[in-house]
């Protein structure tokens, strides 16, 4: 076979490989989440399927979705479904926000919808009245009930590893400056204590805030980083 022909064979293999190649991976299920009933709702595979409290499931095929102001409806004659951005979306009982506002209609859409949350998590608007874990103290991987920061109105309080603390704080975001931070001098063994030095030590200064993902909150200044998961 000459080199002409290899080569033309192989921009045929090539050319019918890419579409191939081309093709988008599934995207996820959208998942949303509801209160008063506690509901749930799964849109993916074709289906939407709605779950509430010990009831059977409804499910129904999934329509093509329609353009509303500031997002999407799905409507069929079982149930319809609004998905806007309108800010962030809170259920009302747990400091958890999300990027999308959901209303449920069991029918078509008439009356009052049921109201509820989805997409993706997205950071809180304040600090205020959040609990997190402590994950990491510079890089150092930690875990357990001792590791954890919670924010109340105007003052944080937490354990790192050994002793309770607390102190005030402010929050300009994207900055964190905690106040004199006060904590019971009990002694911890090993890593334990190390652990909480060097987490006073990073509390200790002005901090900056920053969410990888709305349930993970880096604080990093001077003294180092904390790494936070949301504990909800």
């Amino acid at each position: 076979m000459t080199k002409c022909k290899k080569m033309a064979l192989a921009a045929g293999a090539l050319a019918l490989a890419a579409p191939a190649l081309a093709l988008p991976a599934p995207s996820a299920p959208y998942l949303a989440y509801g209160t008063e009933p506690f509901w749930n709702l799964r849109i993916g595979g074709g289906r939407m399927v709605y779950d509430v409290n010990d009831e059977p499931p409804l499910s129904v095929a999934m329509p093509a979705p329609s353009t509303i102001p500031l997002g999407r409806r799905y409507a069929t004659a079982r149930m319809t479904v609004e998905i806007t951005r309108e800010g962030r979306c809170n259920d009302g009982m747990s400091d958890r926000y999300w990027s999308e506002t959901v209303k449920v209609w069991i029918g078509r859409r008439a009356g009052r919808p049921l109201y509820g949350c989805g997409g993706i998590r997205v950071s809180p608007p304040t600090l205020a009245g959040s609990r997190w874990k402590i994950v990491a103290i510079d890089g150092r991987p930690v875990s357990g009930d001792t590791y954890f920061l919670q924010f109340d109105e105007g003052r944080l309080s937490g354990q790192a590893g050994c002793n309770h603390f607390s102190g005030p704080y402010s929050e300009v975001r994207p900055n964190l400056r905690p106040g004199a931070i006060m904590s019971t001098r009990m002694a911890c063994p090993g890593q334990r204590m190390v652990d909480e030095r060097r987490a006073l030590r990073i509390l200790s200064g002005p901090l900056s805030m920053a969410f990888p993902r709305g349930d993970v909150l880096v604080l990093a200044g001077r003294g180092g980083t904390l790494r936070l998961s949301s504990d909800n």
